[in-house]
């Protein structure tokens, strides 16, 4: 059964950093393409971040040049480097792995960008 565990969310302030983690269990990892999204409240779940097996990358704009995405194969774990966090940046970040139709979510972890 396919389960995908995010951590590392919490509170910073404007400035900060902070790494999230997924870690995946019972699928073939390596396989998978792997992204970050997030929901602020009152809006709709957006792209924020994807690799692909290949280990290929890609950002919503509102990223670039703050945040990196990378991936441990050994580990089964994607990785969310997030940098000069910005108060828009609060949001629940998921976790997504996709191969073809095959699509697993997890259950989130908050981010909040605070003074």
């Amino acid at each position: 059964q396919a389960q995908l565990v995010e951590s590392g969310g919490g509170l910073v302030q404007p400035g900060g950093s902070l790494r999230l983690s997924c870690v995946a269990s019972g699928i073939a990892f390596s396989m998978y393409a792997m992204g970050w999204y997030r929901q602020a409240p009152g809006k709709e779940r957006e792209l924020v971040a994807t690799v692909t097996s290949g280990e290929t990358t890609n950002y919503a704009d509102s990223v670039k040049g703050r945040f990196t995405i990378s991936r441990d194969n050994a580990k089964n774990t994607v990785y969310l480097q997030m940098t000069s966090l910005k108060s828009e940046d609060t949001a629940v970040y998921y976790c997504n792995a996709k191969v073809l139709a095959i699509d697993y979510w997890g259950k989130g972890t908050l981010v909040t960008v605070s003074s």
